[in-house]
């Protein structure tokens, strides 16, 4: 089923947005390119210009402050919590009493925030329907992946409502176990960062071999989003696709023998194992409040 049909069956739900930034204002652009009503959207944001753009691009509903929010417990409500990790409990914590309905259960929590384990924001909220998601900035164009985990807590119809949203920005994945969120977030939350990296470096490098910088970038950035599409659209193995480039004693098989020699896939390895390490760690840093 697409997302639009998805969104179609969750003709009933609303959702309020904390935080109207640049992941925000992503996934409100995908859900109304997919069928999303603008009055199913409502966004908690302080900054009046931004309110304003984001009502005046979408049509949807500014509130001013937290304070302001009214649900309307006849919907199925959804929060996404698309604010910085560091203002997420005490948003969590003056969100906490609204979410309490004497005979409607309280909204699904989508936190997009990175970090925030599931424990941390359940008992900052004292409300256990939440998921955890980890987009990347891909999502700004519609090319986004999004990691996703929640507990037993959360049935099935909250995994794919939660799914549906974040699939209006590209595609997602659940991962079986939270602590593989801090690899979710070094694999692909931080992945554009050094994609944009290995960019800067092929095109660093045609300009020091003599091409002017406008070729050398458009030959760098073709290259990359050319072989990317290949492998996308490939049942083979990147190293089978990597093996048909390289002749033996030809000028690929030179550049990937400095490559092995300088260990760029030890590297690589090691880079992201110590984003890894470092979403472990603000993890256990955010939670201890």
């Amino acid at each position: 089923m697409s997302t639009s049909e998805h969104i179609q069956n969750n003709s009933n739900a609303h959702i309020t947005f904390i935080g109207g930034g640049n992941m925000g204002r992503a996934l409100i652009s995908g859900l109304i390119a997919n069928g999303f009503e603008p009055n199913q959207i409502s966004v908690v944001e302080s900054n009046a210009s931004t309110a304003l753009k984001l009502h005046e691009d979408y049509g949807v509903q500014g509130i001013g402050a937290l304070d302001h929010i009214a649900f309307d417990f006849s919907k199925n409500n959804v929060v996404v919590m698309a604010i910085k990790p560091q203002d997420f409990n005490v948003v969590a914590k003056g969100l906490a009493s609204k979410l309490k309905h004497a005979s409607a259960p309280g909204p699904l929590i989508l936190s997009i925030a990175a970090g925030i384990r599931l424990k941390d924001m359940s008992r900052w909220l004292d409300h256990t329907r939440c998921v955890r998601a980890m987009p990347n900035t891909p999502a700004l164009i519609g090319k986004g992946i999004t990691g996703l985990f929640a507990d037993a807590a959360v049935g099935q119809s909250d995994r794919t409502l939660a799914e549906t949203i974040c699939n209006a920005v590209g595609q997602s994945v659940w991962v079986s176990e939270e602590n593989l969120m801090d690899a979710v977030t070094a694999v692909s939350g931080s992945g554009p960062a050094y994609v944009f990296a290995f960019i800067e470096a092929m095109q660093s490098a045609g300009e020091k071999l003599g091409l002017d910088e406008k070729t050398a970038r458009k030959l760098a950035y073709a290259t990359l989003e050319g072989a990317t599409q290949l492998a996308h659209n490939s049942d083979e193995h990147a190293g089978v696709l990597r093996e048909r480039v390289t002749s033996k004693g030809g000028t690929t098989a030179a550049a990937l023998d400095v490559m092995k020699q300088h260990g760029w896939n030890e590297i690589l390895e090691k880079a992201i194992d110590a984003a890894s390490q470092r979403g472990k760690t603000m993890g256990d840093e955010l939670g201890q409040s």
